[in-house]
């Protein structure tokens, strides 16, 4: 018989359950893969600039906090060319739906607008504020710097729904002017920003934080299971799943309230100790790329390790007859070590309908007043079951169940 704090805390659960909102996300080809299988990627690459990472996170690491408040507006979008993961919203009465990235590494929401005059609005749906019976135009104009040029737009008000949950009066910005050619082939419509307010472009306040504000979540806590199945995976508002991992769950500190910052301890290959072996490193947890990056003398020195060869458009690739041989990368967090191996770290790909493998790790220098920065994209977060709490300032990482693990 179950003793009343057992009841208690079945009940309590239950009714938290009951309060989570599902998104189920898609996995598709990203930017990048695209146009290497239509044999564009090294023109592409030709005329961006291959330093992708820096162009989004260089500048929102000034010296200061205060430096980093008055710096917001200098996010980079580059690295959605890797993004792969992409759930449906809606916008207006009556819905109109759109694809977008659930992204922890940015903090706005953001739509192709009916009147935005730009190649990349032409292949992807479009909001239409005169449908609405409930759009508020805000009028002030935006910005975000990313790539070749400036995306421009307008500020709005109105009816989001993400999944079940319906939010009211919700700031996004439509674009009318998304310059080059990043977002031409790009499965998404438009990104939908988790990270701190902090970021926040003036597009006023964040989705997740609206919801905590409005209380349509039963606890300040969103999670996500990327799957590496065709499946896709899910992203959880207002708590987690436990059917999804097994206990305990690792919790690191955010270490600055801003992207979700934590700490690196070790970074090993083999077991042995490779990075930030004399002191930690600080790292990005970023759900809007594919990829891990770091440093770029430590990243160059980590695929001379794993064999990985440069390309003339700054990738890096194997032998794919070598995968099952390639050394185990491990990154330790908070005490606790995670294990990646090639065929984690390693992407296959096509190109002249030949297989090419990829190395995982992309160099970038992202400079902050602690050092250089990491970025923990899906090659990461698609091995562990990821929780995000507002409450506590924390990352949570936990095992796959069995559940799980069955399914792949």
């Amino acid at each position: 018989i179950p003793s009343m704090k057992q009841t208690l805390l079945l009940l309590c659960f239950q009714c938290f359950a009951h309060g989570l909102v599902r998104v189920p996300l898609s996995k598709m080809l990203s930017l990048r893969s695209q146009l290497r299988a239509t044999n564009q990627l090294d023109n592409f690459m030709m005329n961006h600039q291959v330093d992708i990472f820096s162009r989004r996170y260089s500048q929102c690491y000034p010296p200061t906090l205060v430096s980093l408040r008055l710096g917001k507006a200098s996010e980079r979008l580059y690295n959605f060319m890797d993004a792969q993961y992409f759930g449906q919203i809606s916008l207006g009465t009556p819905e109109q739906n759109f694809t977008v990235v659930f992204d922890t590494g940015s903090a706005d929401l953001w739509v192709p607008s009916f009147y935005c005059v730009s190649q990349a609005c032409e292949s992807h749906k479009k909001f239409k504020a005169f449908e609405s019976s409930t759009y508020v135009h805000d009028g002030r104009v935006f910005g975000i710097h990313y790539g070749s040029g400036h995306m421009m737009g307008i500020q709005a008000r109105d009816m989001l729904r993400v999944g079940t949950m319906t939010l009211a009066n919700q700031n996004f910005g439509e674009s009318v002017y998304e310059p080059g050619s990043s977002f031409v082939m790009a499965k998404f419509d438009g990104v939908l920003g988790l990270s701190y307010p902090t970021l926040s472009k003036d597009l006023g306040l964040p989705v997740f934080d609206n919801m905590m504000n409005q209380n349509k979540v039963d606890q300040p806590v969103f999670s996500f299971y990327l799957s590496t199945n065709g499946f896709g995976g899910e992203l959880l508002l207002g708590g987690v799943d436990e059917e999804l991992f097994v206990p305990p769950i690792n919790w690191v500190p955010v270490t600055l309230k801003g992207y979700w910052q934590i700490k690196i301890d070790e970074v090993k290959l083999q077991g042995t100790t490779t990075f930030c072996r004399s002191h930690s490193c600080q790292a990005i947890v970023d759900t809007g790329t594919s990829l891990i990056s770091g440093p770029t003398f430590e990243i160059q020195i980590l695929q001379q390790l794993i064999g990985a060869s440069p390309t003339s458009i700054g990738e890096y690739v194997v032998n794919c007859t070598r995968i099952s041989s390639l050394p185990v990368v491990s990154l330790v967090l908070n005490g606790v070590e995670y294990f990646l191996t090639a065929e984690t770290y390693v992407k296959r790909d096509i190109i002249y309908n030949k297989e090419i493998c990829i190395s995982g790790f992309q160099a970038t220098d992202v400079s902050s007043s602690v050092g250089h920065m990491w970025i923990l994209g899906d090659v990461f977060l698609s091995q562990v079951y990821s929780i995000y709490d507002r409450g506590q300032d924390r990352v949570g990482f936990a095992q796959f169940s069995d559940k799980v693990k069955r399914s792949v």
